[in-house]
């Protein structure tokens, strides 16, 4: 196994990634990595963790990762679905009450 340079992929034979999957498979999930899968020293396949699979397929949209970034600011991305169903009722009853 040879890791290339951290957030860089891990470069192993297809014999090292057949005798290893489970042990690869939970390595790539957690070190947010790709593992290259070399036949004969030729890359023939790469393994992503579905998170980074997802990036790659379908970006998220600009909007999206502005208004995370804006919740991460506010610390409003740490609120509970039940804290956020809270703060809607408020927010309905206190325009009920203006209009």
């Amino acid at each position: 196994m040879q890791p290339t340079g951290k957030n860089q992929s891990i470069v192993v034979s297809a014999l090292t990634a057949r005798t290893g999957f489970g042990k690869l498979l939970r390595r790539v999930e957690d070190e947010h990595r790709s593992l290259v899968i070399e036949k004969r020293g030729t890359p023939r396949a790469v393994l992503l963790s579905i998170g980074d699979y997802v990036k790659l397929a379908a970006p998220e949209p600009e909007i999206l990762r502005v208004i995370g970034e804006e919740s991460k600011r506010k610390g409003t991305d740490k609120l509970t679905s039940r804290e956020i169903d809270q703060e809607i009722r408020a927010a309905r009853a206190a325009r009920r009450k203006r209009g």
